[in-house]
């Protein structure tokens, strides 16, 4: 085995989903091989971040008690009668075993849909932040000009996202990214503080009256603040503490001062 050969299975081949055969020409070939054996690592290596740091999401008691209700209706139906003629039994048995698999279908897919519509924007956010840090992803237009920064998103958003910096303050604009939220399309402003990465996550705002100092939480060791102003929508998400983050997006529901 060859690197070219080698290279497209490491990540199978890291997942454990090779068969023995497989692996075992992979395991002699990345042993005399540095570029693999550096490939193999960084697999590793990611693997193992995205187990320790990714949010992992069990599904509800109540999300298992519908799905084995959708079960139970499924096969508790009753027998379709026999048709009169047996030249039609194939095809009214299939008719209504497709029936049978669609409501059943249709059942879990409404108890999965009702349960992610219920689920907390928190751990959306804080999902977005740790997967776009892992991915290395953290702008798509890298630029501490928020005359750069707001253009490249308003054109590709139905709405434009209020941009602003404060590297005055030890809050430099680092760029922006697009993301998503509950389903659509979001701006997300990336900021540095210190070591830190902040990621602001800005929609329209649904209505209400803006919220006089941003609300907090903490999931899986971060931070996250949300506040509604200038129109907008606000959730800062970072590991940075609870009251700098609160205190940026204050500044950002504010609006220009």
């Amino acid at each position: 085995m060859n690197c070219h050969e080698a290279m497209p299975l490491l990540p199978a081949y890291s997942d454990g989903e090779l068969d023995p055969v497989q692996s075992a020409a992979i395991e002699q070939h990345v042993f005399g091989c540095a570029d693999c054996t550096v490939r193999r690592d960084e697999l590793a290596s990611l693997r193992s971040r995205i187990r320790s740091e990714v949010p992992y999401y069990t599904a509800p008691p109540a999300l298992h008690a519908r799905v084995k209700a959708a079960l139970a209706r499924a096969t508790d139906a009753p027998p379709p009668e026999r048709p009169a003629r047996d030249r039609w039994r194939w095809l009214t048995a299939g008719a209504l075993a497709g029936s049978a698999a669609t409501i059943f279908a249709w059942f879990v897919g409404s108890a999965v849909l009702d349960w992610q519509v219920g689920t907390d924007l928190v751990a959306e956010t804080v999902a977005n932040h740790a997967r776009a840090t892992l991915g290395n992803r953290l702008t798509d237009v890298a630029s501490s000009d928020r005359h750069t920064v707001k253009p490249w998103l308003s054109s590709r958003l139905d709405y434009s996202p209020p941009v602003m910096d404060f590297s005055a303050d030890g809050l430099p604009l680092a760029g922006g990214r697009l993301d998503y939220l509950d389903g659509h399309p979001v701006a997300t402003l990336v900021y540095r503080y210190r070591e830190h990465t902040i990621d602001v996550f800005v929609r329209p705002a649904t209505g209400g009256k803006p919220a006089p100092s941003p609300a907090t939480a903490t999931l899986r060791g971060f931070n996250v603040a949300h506040a509604t102003g200038t129109g907008m929508e606000w959730w800062g998400v970072s590991d940075v503490s609870a009251d700098v983050l609160q205190s940026l997006v204050a500044r950002l529901a504010r609006g220009p001062e």
